[in-house]
């Protein structure tokens, strides 16, 4: 192998803070890990995870952005969504109970993702989702 080739695979999005830019982030996601049984996993976490940036953060204010990051190597498929901030508390999982109506997307996060990272930048947060694949016949593929 060439000293500067890896095997990591890494892609980015930015996306304007509108609703409809949820479904774009999905459609990204999906379109990039084609084939890989953890596409459905990893389109539920981007959709929770840019919902979240637009409904709780400054990414959905009038020229807001948030900006997504996924990463491919043979070990571990990696979905990062960085926000604008202003919220003055961290992202974190909350137990909430059957009834209620918000809330619960990072707990979902966390038990569909081996590991839930929460990050300061710049201002914002970012969260990242890590689901571990399955490296066998597949060649190196995700699984």
């Amino acid at each position: 192998m060439h000293e500067y080739m890896s095997r990591v695979r890494v892609w980015g999005l930015s996306c304007p803070g509108s609703p409809e830019e949820v479904s774009r982030a999905r459609r990204w996601t999906r379109d990039i890990l084609r084939g890989s049984p953890l596409a459905e996993d990893a389109e539920l976490i981007v959709s929770e995870l840019s919902a979240n940036a637009i409904l709780h953060t400054a990414s959905g204010q009038p020229s807001g952005t948030f900006h997504l990051a996924l990463a491919v190597s043979p070990q571990v498929i990696a979905l990062s969504v960085t926000d604008e901030g202003g919220t003055g508390t961290a992202p974190k999982v909350e137990h909430q109970d059957q009834e209620a109506e918000h809330g619960r997307g990072l707990g979902m996060i966390s038990a569909i993702a081996h590991r839930v990272v929460v990050h300061d930048s710049h201002g914002g947060y970012t969260v990242t989702a890590e689901l571990l694949t399955d490296v066998g016949s597949a060649g190196g593929q995700p699984r």
